[in-house]
């Protein structure tokens, strides 16, 4: 069953009765009985939110304001909806798809509009969005979720699936999510924790702040500093533009920078551990009687670890077995190395 509604042709008796503010819905419709699985939602100018709807009954919100939050009639938005967007929802076969655009190009920008669109849903939905102007936010979802916005941040929670997503303008923040997570963003910081699976973390402007994850995470700025406690799996991750320091660490560890120094407490070593930096010293924590191939340098080596050591210590470098030999440790510090036991 397909139901199709261009909303700037409906009678100013079924819209909301204000739109003046981005907190009042310009146009809500009910999706209780349209069982939807999938919604795809593209706006050129407002921001995005999808939610398993918990206690609320599933329904999209259209929101609509002025340019920089003109004070607006309903009767004047009516009026600009109609001679310069396609502002169109299509409901069919458990699909919601909702669009809004500008009807040309040159369009005056005074005149512009912000739409946003709110959606409320079964959790088990997959979506597809896009924004150019604004954030997007998904939460209490299962399913495939891909995203994409120039002009504002992300926020994923509570989401379990294959999550793709990506900004240009603005910070990442992703919580209690797992099993496929891929998000980038080329303009601001990356905050991730509580997640678990496969993990891709991206950034070329800002920090990236990462805790409490689980399993093969890749998180790379060229920004900023890195900060992480209790990570277990295995940890890839670099930056070229400030310092690192992981707390908590259970398994593999391969990390580097060319832009600080480095220090890492590890809890449980993995099958290797690599560090590297051209601009600071290196420190590494790692448990009391590790098993370790150790292979270190810099411009001074320390090597204060409990237990047995077979190999070459020289000033600048120290390569050798630690109890026996064990899991691969290589670490080059430009302004010095140390690894100790605690």
């Amino acid at each position: 069953m397909k139901k199709h509604l261009l909303l700037f042709l409906l009678a100013s008796g079924t819209l909301a009765a204000s739109a003046q503010t981005d907190k009042t819905p310009y146009y809500t419709r009910s999706l209780t009985n349209d069982g939807i699985k999938n919604v795809v939602l593209s706006t050129s100018g407002g921001s995005i939110l999808v939610t398993g709807a918990g206690q609320q009954q599933p329904h999209i919100d259209v929101f609509v304001v002025g340019n920089n939050h003109e004070d607006l009639t309903k009767d004047e938005i009516k009026k600009r909806l109609e001679e310069d967007y396609i502002l169109d929802i299509d409901i069919q076969n458990g699909q919601l798809k909702a669009t809004a655009k500008n009807r040309r190009n040159n369009m005056n920008w005074r005149r512009s509009l912000s739409i946003g669109f709110k959606v409320y849903v079964n959790a088990q939905t997959s979506t597809n969005l896009n924004t150019s102007g604004g954030s997007i936010r998904i939460e209490n979802l299962n399913g495939n979720q891909n995203f994409e916005t120039s002009g504002g941040s992300l926020n994923v929670a509570n989401v379990t699936g294959n999550i793709k997503g990506e900004t240009s303008g603005g910070s990442i923040t992703v919580t209690n999510s797992r099993n496929t997570i891929d998000l980038e963003t080329s303009g601001g910081s990356i905050t991730a924790s509580n997640c678990s699976g496969k993990i891709k973390l991206e950034t070329s402007g800002g920090p990236l702040n990462l805790s409490d994850l689980k399993g093969t995470i890749n998180a790379e700025t060229s920004g900023g500093g890195i900060r992480g406690k209790n990570i277990d799996g295995e940890l890839i991750t670099s930056t070229s533009g400030g310092s690192i320091g992981l707390t908590g660490i259970s398994g593999s560890l391969n990390a580097s920078t060319s832009g600080g120094g480095i220090d890492v407490q590890m809890v449980k070593l993995g099958k290797y551990i690599k560090l590297e930096t051209s601009a600071g010293h290196v420190s590494l924590n790692v448990p009391k009687q590790s098993t370790m191939n150790v292979s270190l340098h810099g411009s001074r080596v320390n090597l204060d670890v409990a237990g047995d050591f077979q190999g070459s210590k020289e000033k600048e470098d120290v390569v050798g077995k630690v109890n026996g030999g064990g899991v691969t440790v290589e670490v080059h510090g430009d302004s010095g190395v140390t690894v100790s036991s605690r």
